[in-house]
């Protein structure tokens, strides 16, 4: 641990997730060879005129919204804010500006979260660990004032009201710690270990006050092995990061190392690697993370929210972060966390 708080780590964060996702939402479903015929060389990308942004950063942005709403209330539990998330969710879920290339799994349970007699854990996919859930899971991380048991419960269940399958639980709760840690001032270098003795700590873990009966819709016979299904799934590919840090070339697609990140806990490992490999350089940070052949937007835009909780809003370009969409409600949502 090193005695390095970042300035502003919320408000770096959510830029940096933003910018990120605009960054690889074009190159996205494309590989290495074509982003570098459409787009130049890897370390010279730059961010499009108009600065859009994916599903990515408008789940972000609701998962924050509901956030907020419900610490405004009181003690942040499971029913204040699981009721706020729903709503959030709908109104993304029926918004014109739903059409960004949404996952599938997000568009599905959101469809039934519409049915309100239908209890959320009967909407999420309990078969679904795609990266929609961790994508998105940010503002857990730089949120104030939480304890770690309420930091882990709202992480997994904010996965849960659509990706239910132990993995994304597990990932997303592996993400908000992994943003706390780099805002409180980790060491990049000794992060991965960090996150490592946090999964085998949890591994058996099944937080029912947050949960509820969620793990009866798989087939596992007992909460516990439930919970440490996700987890060793985690566990596997942390260590795969961990070598890959040590011996990965940067001239290389990070995907081929640690997975394409279409599902969450590949999309973790990327991400991270992104990261690690540039921890003081965030845009090459970025522009790595986007020349990727897998799901380039979620892989940059968890590698710009790593960044920025590490170093910081000044960590990114004033001409980027002037232009990318959102950016009143990305200032605001910051400015109230860093205070």
């Amino acid at each position: 641990m090193v005695n390095r708080v970042p300035k502003r780590a919320a408000t770096g964060a959510l830029l940096g997730l933003a910018l990120g996702d605009a960054l690889g939402y074009p190159t996205e479903f494309q590989d290495v060879p074509a982003i570098l015929a459409g787009y130049g060389p890897w370390r010279e990308m730059e961010l499009p005129r108009q600065a859009l942004v994916s599903d990515d950063t408008q789940m972000t942005l609701a998962v924050g919204r509901a956030l907020r709403t419900a610490m405004d209330r009181g003690r942040l539990a499971p029913l204040p804010l699981q009721r706020p998330l729903r709503e959030e969710f709908l109104d993304w879920y029926r918004s014109p500006e739903n059409n960004r290339a949404p996952g599938r799994t997000c568009l599905t349970a959101c469809d039934l979260l519409g049915d309100e007699g239908r209890a959320w854990q009967d909407a999420g996919q309990i078969g679904s660990k795609g990266c929609g859930a961790n994508m998105r899971v940010a503002p857990v991380g730089l949120a104030p004032g939480l304890s770690d048991e309420q930091r882990s419960g709202a992480a997994q269940l904010q996965s849960g009201l659509t990706h239910g399958h132990p993995t994304a639980l597990a990932a997303s709760d592996l993400t908000a710690h992994a943003v706390r840690l780099l805002a409180q001032g980790t060491d990049p270098a000794g992060l991965v270990g960090r996150l490592r003795s946090y999964a085998l700590d949890h591994r058996t873990r099944y937080d029912h006050t947050w949960l509820g009966d969620l793990w009866t819709r798989s087939q596992d016979p007992t909460p516990e092995h439930f919970a440490a299904r996700g987890w060793d799934e985690c566990l596997a590919v942390l260590d795969r990061l961990q070598e890959a840090v040590r011996t990965v070339s940067p001239e290389t697609d990070p995907c081929l190392a640690t997975g394409a990140g279409w599902i969450a806990e590949e999309a973790l490992a990327t991400g991270l690697l992104c990261f690690l490999l540039f921890s003081d350089e965030p845009v090459t940070a970025l522009r790595r993370a986007a020349c990727t052949a897998g799901d380039s937007d979620s892989i940059a835009c968890l590698t710009g929210a790593f960044a920025g909780a590490w170093l910081g809003a000044d960590a990114w370009p004033a001409d980027w972060t002037a232009r990318i969409e959102h950016r009143g409600d990305l200032l605001a949502m910051g400015a109230l966390w860093d205070a």
